[in-house]
């Protein structure tokens, strides 16, 4: 994978993140040990280009709404996929 030093960091997190289960940004910054980098996980997030692979999708806010996906279909397309895996909002 090719990526700057966080986001590959970020990326390897998302992977072992189970089908049909969600983490925040928040969360996700946490346990990678940068607890005020939320944005920054989003933004790793939003430039993951290994997505399904790396599960980007597995990711929301932490209000419980989806927050954004870049790939094709945007949050729709994020819905469709976590409601695929048994994750419903």
């Amino acid at each position: 994978m090719e990526g700057t030093k966080f986001q590959l960091k970020v990326w390897k997190y998302l992977k072992t993140i189970r089908k049909g289960k969600v983490k925040t940004y928040k969360e996700v910054a946490i346990a990678i040990k940068s607890p005020k980098s939320a944005r920054a996980v989003a933004n790793a997030c939003a430039k993951n280009p290994y997505a399904p692979k790396v599960p980007c999708h597995r990711v929301i806010r932490s209000d419980g709404s989806p927050g954004g996906f870049s790939a094709q279909g945007g949050t729709n397309t994020k819905k469709k996929l976590l409601k695929k895996e048994g994750f419903s909002f």
